[in-house]
């Protein structure tokens, strides 16, 4: 046998794990590749089968609408499938227990996609455009089992439509649409009428709906009963020409027990070049009229797998191990046979013998999948255990039997779900060392966290109960090249490991260390800090929006004096200060931060005035103010107001600088006017205003009918909302009557002629703006 080190040198990758050690990531699917198979009979689906909008799982089925209108669902498999060999695919659908519509697609879009994006929906059941709807983003084919009957027309913008139809209807139809993206593409390339005949339909006796029953109806699941749906379609590559061969048949029962298979398409060109890798999908919606739209039992195979080959593995042996600890190993592409185009290694399968190797399933969903029973093998040495997937593997020998070997057998499956026959592995044994810590030079307790200032160095120390022979320092699951030491010196951040070795060269992993070079703190200010208030302190730390003294420590510095955390809660003077910040655990400081204080060297004044607007009045003494008067308010403030804010103490507001306003009723309102400055520094004042008229009445005691003034004969007013004037002679008799507001008056006549000079007596009626009723009496003098 070669020497201890040199059973490393084997191009079997080997890389040891112990408590944490994981240094190969990969992503970590069910399944990968084909055969797909998802039956959404459960109550998940597998991680990279993904729906969404209105799709559910429930009852056993992938429910994508409900018997509603407007509804909107889709699925797609987040996996790439190669192009290369074509893609066959089966499900059942079950649409029913509605109006009928719209349906359900059936697509494939190109798995370079980097967002999946579906198409509108309606009558172009998630994969085409719809008006302005951008249809199914990378879409390469799109098959439509459409109820309504819009998928195969050209309403809402599509691209062509059955032979005649136009914008019409051609409900019960299976339609193929091409590739398209965004708005563009999506053309009509073909479609059958199933319960129509003639060159775009289908002989009588194999005609059927798309759904299988109308309102009430429910979902039929068993192939012997009437309304039961299947189907399969197959995409063979061309051998003439780019792209495939379509064919679709269906399962279609629509007599009880009488199940039959339809041919829709039977290999007919779809001439379009396929992406490398496409992914499947479905879609469906409803409009106005309804139906639950439902699948299960997809099954997305290769189409042309007579042209796939079983891959090969080799045998490997002296692939070294090390005892009581979890040996990580893993396979790559490259030291195996894969013949498939671009195919990788889904998974491995461990037996103790070539014997055990197992027969492969005929069941296709059972082919390509690491069986649950194979992926750990229990030995008297150990226990093998298959990764999630890939040629990852790992072993774990157990204590006590050091420098034997063990031989197992493999298969590896590809991603085309192809099978290799099987090979052996042979492993030996070997002691494992003390167990090593890493610990922070000369410390005697281990620090799972080192957190350090800029440029500032950190020396770490590897530490066992045993002389270890050689020493790995790992930054960051990367070996650091020439570090070979007990003792590392670093200063960068990232995670620190050792792995040591004994004189077998099996490994011995540290504890990780995490190293970090925290960002400075940066505080988010708001300035300047404003004191209000002549003479006395502001509290610096209200300008530091996100201060934190459990976690930061302060600085606050005029080039002469320092304030150091809470002593910024009182600050005197106005200027510019210097704001540093460091984190709790460590003593360096952060750059400087410009930090203004402002303390106003006066205090605001706020005042003002009112009046009625353009009188000079401004109380009773003054002829008193009315409910309907004008009022002109005016500033008198500070010239370092920017800002007023006037209440007007009857729910009103402004924020001119000289306002108007009009109480309208009567009463006492208290009037508070706030300024604000450039520092939104606030002063208010408040002065009170009585309201305590809500009506004026002069009435004259003479008027003069033949002269060109004072014609007529009516009070002056203001405040009133409703008048009555009576005039009477000295007698009683009533001579004129009138209820017009602001009317002209008595002109002096009675029916048409002016009567003679003398004294009438008037009778005003009246209702003020705010309800109070009024009577004056008295008497005037005609004059002529």
């Amino acid at each position: 046998m070669e020497e201890d080190s040199d059973l490393y040198s084997l191009s079997f990758r080997i890389l040891f794990s112990a408590f944490f050690l994981c240094l190969i990531s990969l992503n970590s699917y069910g399944q990968v590749g084909f055969p797909y198979c998802e039956t959404f009979g459960g109550s998940t689906t597998q991680s990279a089968t993904i729906y969404g909008a209105d799709a559910v799982l429930v009852s056993g089925v992938l429910r994508l609408t409900s018997n509603e209108t407007g509804q909107r669902g889709y699925v797609y498999v987040d996996i790439p499938f190669s192009s290369l060999f074509g893609i066959k695919a089966s499900f059942e659908y079950f649409s029913y227990g509605g109006t009928g519509a719209d349906g359900l697609t059936f697509f494939l879009f190109d798995a370079a996609v980097p967002n999946f994006a579906i198409g509108g929906f309606g009558g172009s059941l998630g994969y085409s455009k719809r008006g302005n709807e951008p249809g199914l983003a990378g879409a390469y084919l799109g098959i439509g089992f459409d109820e309504y009957g819009n998928f195969g027309n050209t309403s809402e913008g599509k691209s062509g439509g059955f032979p005649g139809v136009g914008d019409g209807l051609a409900p019960d139809a299976i339609v193929v649409r091409g590739p398209g993206n965004g708005f563009l593409g999506y053309d009509f390339i073909m479609g059958k009428r199933t319960m129509e005949d003639g060159v775009n339909g289908l002989p009588i006796n194999q005609q059927f709906p798309i759904s299988s029953g109308g309102t009430g109806t429910s979902r039929i699941t068993t192939p012997n009963q009437a309304g039961y749906r299947k189907v399969f379609i197959n995409l063979e590559p061309n051998p003439n020409d780019v792209g495939y061969l379509l064919t679709l048949e269906m399962e279609v029962t629509t007599e009880p027990n009488n199940p039959r298979l339809v041919t829709i398409f039977d290999k007919i060109p779809y001439q379009f070049s396929a992406p490398d890798n496409l992914k499947v999908g479905f879609s469906a919606s409803t409009g106005g009229s309804t139906n639950f739209h439902e699948i299960k039992n997809l099954i997305v195979e290769v189409s042309n797998d007579e042209g796939l080959l079983d891959p090969e593995g080799v045998d490997f042996s002296d692939i070294a191990s090390c005892e009581g600890q979890e040996n990580t190993y893993f396979i790559t592409d490259e030291e195996v046979v894969l013949p498939n185009p671009n195919s990788v290694i889904r998974c491995l399968q461990f037996y103790k013998s070539l014997d055990d190797i197992e027969e492969e399933s005929s069941d296709i969903c059972s082919q390509g999948k690491c069986r649950e029973e194979n992926r750990e093998l229990v030995l008297d040495q150990g226990i093998f255990r298959a990764g999630d997937v890939g040629g990852d593997f790992t072993f774990f020998p157990f204590e006590g039997f050091t420098g034997q070997t063990v031989t197992v057998f493999y298969t590896i499956t590809d991603s085309y779900g192809k099978t290799s026959e099987g090979n052996s592995m042979t492993l030996l044994i070997q002691e494992s060392p003390e167990p090593v810590s890493v610990f922070p030079e000369g410390a005697a307790e281990l620090k799972e966290l080192v957190r350090l200032c800029p440029e500032e160095t950190f020396t770490l120390e590897a530490r066992g109960e045993e002389v270890y022979e050689r020493f790995e320092w790992y930054k960051d699951g990367e070996l650091l090249a020439g570090e070979e030491d007990a003792i590392l010196t670093l200063d960068s951040e990232g995670e620190y490991y050792a792995v040591v070795y004994n004189r077998k060269n099996c490994p011995s992993v540290s504890n990780i260390v995490k190293i970090e070079y925290p960002e400075f703190p940066e505080p988010v200010l708001r300035l300047p800090v404003v004191g209000c208030v002549p003479g006395e302190p502001v509290d610096g730390r209200t300008g530091i929006l996100n201060f934190d003294l459990n976690a930061f420590d302060y600085q606050l510095s005029d080039g002469v004096n320092t304030w150091v955390n809470e002593e910024i809660e009182e600050l005197f003077q106005s200027g510019i200060y210097e704001l540093r910040l460091k984190h709790k655990d460590l003593s360096c400081f952060s750059e400087p931060f410009p930090f203004e204080i402002v303390i106003l060297e006066r205090e605001l004044l706020a005042d003002f005035e009112f009046e009625v607007q353009g009188t000079g009045i401004q109380n009773d003494e003054d002829g008193g103010i009315f409910s309907d008067d004008i009022l002109q308010f005016m500033d008198l403030s500070d010239d370092r107001a920017i800002e007023w804010f006037w209440d007007f103490g009857d729910g009103s507001f402004s924020s001119e600088k000289n306002p108007t306003h009009v109480f309208g009723k009567k009463g006492d309102f208290e009037i508070t006017l706030t300024i604000t400055d450039e520092y939104g520094c606030q002063k208010s004042v408040s002065k009170l205003l009585s309201i305590t008229k809500s009506y004026r009445i002069m009435v004259p005691n003479a008027f003069t009918p033949n002269d060109s003034e004072n014609q007529y004969f009516t009070p002056k007013y203001k405040g009133l909302v409703c008048v009555e004037l009576l005039v009477f002679n000295l007698w009683g008799d009533l001579i004129f009557r009138s209820e017009e507001l602001n009317g002209q008056g008595w002109d002096g006549k009675l029916e048409g002629k002016l009567l003679d000079a003398g004294w009438f007596v008037f009778r005003f009626n009246a209702v003020s703006v705010d309800g109070e009723k009024i009577v004056k009496t008295g008497k005037f003098k005609l004059v002529r």
